[in-house]
């Protein structure tokens, strides 16, 4: 799955999860406006963490050098793309470490506690979900906006970071699944070990599709990275998020438009 279809999954997840608008949502976790508006940013950007075990990722490209050196030591430590990242190994690794971030924070008076862990952690995720979907053209402009909106959440809303390790969480998976339906699929669930099919089964129909002979898993109903399927599904859930984020900013400014129905 290509990039921004990723990040405009995880926004549109994150929306479905939290958001309040009726009948469009599950409101399984329902948060006020800043939660939703900020957590969306935040979970586009975490769809790309998986990718950050290849050289040509969004994220290699985000800080000069030091992206790439960041893909390549995850690569290295992962056992290249679509292994260890993709694995729940990966989903336990980063979602442990996006809790250890909301741990770093600090009593300042006379502003409080500033959750300085989780309001970098928006930063970055912002900038790369901004970069991704292709709202800005520049990194410097991504990372300025990502910026202020993790300010944002150290300064004035550092109650807000109870949701950022789930957002973390829900993109990463977003990304998984994601991939899942595509034709390369995933190593399986015992990652490092896959488990490859028996040669008797490799020309079973539908099967060898799913049980891919390199073992992975893969349920291809989206077709190869890129398809026109992938670009459909990709219009459809950012049309869903421009609909759920344009209901939360009316929310944060006071506006409920079901208050006149």
């Amino acid at each position: 799955m290509m990039g921004i279809t990723h990040a405009t999954s995880g926004a549109a997840a994150w929306l479905a999860i939290t958001g309040t608008m009726p009948i469009v949502t599950a409101g399984a976790y329902p948060l006020d406006p800043v939660g939703v508006l900020a957590g969306t940013a935040v979970c586009a950007g975490a769809t790309l963490l998986p990718d950050a075990d290849h050289h040509s990722a969004t994220i290699a490209h985000s800080v000069p050098v030091l992206g790439r050196l960041a893909t390549g030591v995850v690569g290295a430590a992962s056992g290249g793309h679509r292994q260890g990242a993709h694995s729940p190994v990966g989903v336990l690794v980063t979602f442990a470490a996006a809790w250890a971030l909301t741990l770093v924070a600090f009593p300042i008076d006379p502003l409080g506690t500033l959750a300085i862990g989780a309001g970098a952690g928006t930063a970055a995720l912002t900038a790369f979900g901004l970069k991704a979907r292709a709202l800005v053209r520049s990194w410097p402009a991504a990372w300025a906006i990502g910026a202020l909106l993790g300010a944002f959440i150290v300064v004035f809303a550092p109650e807000q970071v109870a949701w950022f390790p789930l957002a973390v969480l829900v993109g990463f998976v977003a990304h998984l699944l994601g991939d899942l339906l595509t034709t390369g699929g995933l190593p399986g669930l015992i990652w490092p070990w896959r488990i490859r099919p028996p040669r008797a089964l490799r020309p079973v129909p539908v099967l060898n599709r799913v049980w891919l002979p390199n073992g992975y898993v893969s349920l291809p109903v989206l077709g190869d990275t890129g398809s026109l399927r992938e670009t459909m599904l990709g219009a459809l859930l950012g049309t869903y998020c421009f609909v759920g984020s344009t209901y939360e900013v009316l929310r944060l400014i006071g506006v409920d438009p079901f208050a006149f129905w």
